[in-house]
């Protein structure tokens, strides 16, 4: 028998959150002086570390041992892409118009919902949906001055938001949590940390800044 906490599970889901606002904001502040694939492959090679570093002495192999390991590296490239997306979009666009267009994503999770994952969608959810999709038009409508790769940035991040999203449900059934977490992350440095050489700029960032590039590890590792 399965036992579900949808409190816990509401609350745990509102902490996400209230840390990815917060990094985004950082991302933000960071886009304007660096390159979003540097960001990214600090965030994802940080998170990268703290993770074997918490996880790894106790977990062992459990750590990198996966049933369904095609679909696990999917969705770590999903949320990769899904990160480059945003620093794109925050780099064209202000920080509340690029979340509002991310908001897109529960839609089109609502929709794949009952396809995919067998799950059966209410009438809150569609009008939880229908609402979500009601401020993005309101915010991203023609002749609102937001730059158009930006808000596409935006939509494809939504999008591939949206698959990450989806394979992390059907995945939490087979798949360790931590897992998931560290082929997240080791897929994301992999990635990122492939083309990053030639984004790197000459510019040293400060104490400050690189405060706030360990921030957007910790906050995206948490």
């Amino acid at each position: 028998m399965t036992h579900t906490h949808p409190l816990r599970g509401v609350t745990c889901l509102l902490g996400g959150l209230l840390l990815f606002a917060c990094m985004d904001t950082t991302v933000k502040y960071l886009t304007a002086r660096y390159s979003v694939p540097l960001i990214f492959a600090v965030r994802y090679g940080v998170n990268l570390l703290l993770i074997a570093a918490v996880f790894a002495p106790r977990q062992g192999r459990q750590l990198v041992e996966t049933r369904r390991t095609a679909l696990v590296l999917i969705r770590g490239a999903c949320l990769t892409a899904t990160s480059l997306a945003v620093g794109l979009a925050l780099k064209r666009m202000p920080v509340a118009e690029t979340t509002a267009i991310g908001y897109v994503a529960p839609i089109i999770i609502v929709l794949a919902a009952g396809p995919i994952l067998g799950e059966r969608v209410g009438w809150v959810g569609w009008t939880a949906a229908v609402m979500g999709f009601s401020g993005v038009l309101l915010i991203a409508r023609p002749g609102a001055g937001l730059e158009p790769f930006g808000v596409l940035c935006a939509l494809g991040a939504a999008g591939a938001n949206a698959c990450y999203q989806l394979l992390s449900r059907l995945l939490a059934a087979t798949e360790r949590t931590r897992a998931l977490l560290f082929y997240t992350a080791l897929v994301g440095t992999l990635a990122v940390g492939a083309v990053v050489p030639w984004f790197l700029g000459d510019r040293a960032p400060t104490m400050a800044e690189i405060a706030l590039f360990l921030l957007v590890s910790t906050l995206g590792t948490v």
